[in-house]
């Protein structure tokens, strides 16, 4: 029987699709991991806010921090839960340079380390921190720092000596949706920044972000 040329198209267009349509299904579950939801950090922000009209002029204006995250790489703001990186053995200050901390060292969030008027979450001086991982690593623990009085990031790149250590956490079982608490010394006001270390259970896998916060 022969088969004619618009059915053998017909085949190769569904063979097309299916195969992308695979790939679109795990493309997601591969690179699923977490982050900081509240208070949001700098990707997160960006994507909930943008994510549904990252085409709208009005970002520009409106949210020109996250206008230029997506400029740079808009993958940035799609993966806000894949900021990790693998092997660095607890030595997190020796292996992410100044002024490359809110993007944990990946070349391709490096917008995120820009200094500038992100949008940013009101906090006390006691808060909770919500980690939502879409894979439930569960933690070792996380490490809570808060930039230092005087320390300006609309103007200042992030690095090591302009951060007070604040608390490390135990450990957490794995789930989607895990909250702490965290009290700081109450001597912080105005605008900060909120640096957190999750070290994710499953492997030595390393997420560092920054969350823009003010402090009433």
């Amino acid at each position: 029987m022969r088969i004619s040329k618009a059915v053998t198209r017909r085949r190769v267009v569904a063979l097309v699709i299916g195969t992308l349509a695979c790939m679109f299904v795990w493309a997601p579950a591969a690179s699923a991991h977490g982050t900081i939801v509240s208070p949001a950090t700098r990707a997160y922000q960006c994507w909930q806010t943008w994510g549904t009209h990252h085409q709208d002029p009005a970002m520009q204006q409106q949210d020109p921090m996250c206008w230029q995250a997506f400029q740079a790489n808009a993958d940035t703001m799609w993966n806000w839960m894949s900021a990790l990186r693998d092997g660095l053995h607890g030595n997190f200050q020796g292996l992410t340079p100044d002024g490359q901390l809110c993007s944990n060292a990946l070349t391709r969030n490096n917008s995120l380390n820009t200094p500038g008027q992100w949008k940013t979450s009101t906090l006390g001086s006691s808060f909770a921190m919500h980690l939502y991982d879409q894979a439930s690593h569960g933690a070792d623990y996380f490490r809570v720092y808060v930039s230092k009085n005087g320390f300006d990031p609309t103007t200042q790149p992030l690095g090591w000596g302009n951060l007070d250590f604040i608390t490390q956490t135990g450990k957490y079982a794995p789930a989607k949706d895990i909250t702490f608490n965290v009290q700081t010394s109450g001597t912080y006001r105005g605008r900060h920044v909120v640096f957190t270390i999750w070290q994710a259970s499953h492997q030595d896998q390393t997420y560092m972000w920054c969350s823009d916060v003010n402090f009433g």
